[in-house]
């Protein structure tokens, strides 16, 4: 496999971590009018980001492929999490 290929089989592994990140962190200002995040943007969308990209590795680990909708919803449940958890540390 050239290095080419590799980066793009890479990217398009971390793409959907990145996605849910970014819309999540967006969307949670919006649906939490009471919450004020004290961290950025860019940095909620970082913390969901990595939080999913962790949950599909531990995916193709367990399942020895990727692409499962079980990944995909704990991937979902993990951002939902992260998010929660940076709005708890918000108000404390």
């Amino acid at each position: 496999m050239s290095l080419i290929g590799l980066l793009d089989h890479l990217l398009n592994f971390i793409a959907p971590a990145v996605v849910v990140g970014l819309l999540v962190a967006t969307l949670a200002p919006m649906l939490l009018k009471k919450a004020r995040p004290n961290h950025s943007w860019l940095i909620q969308s970082a913390i969901n980001s990595v939080a999913c990209a962790v949950v599909l590795l531990a995916g193709l680990v367990f399942f020895g492929r990727d692409g499962k909708m079980a990944t995909y919803a704990a991937m979902v449940l993990a951002c939902a999490s992260s998010q929660w958890l940076a709005g708890k540390a918000w108000r404390a």
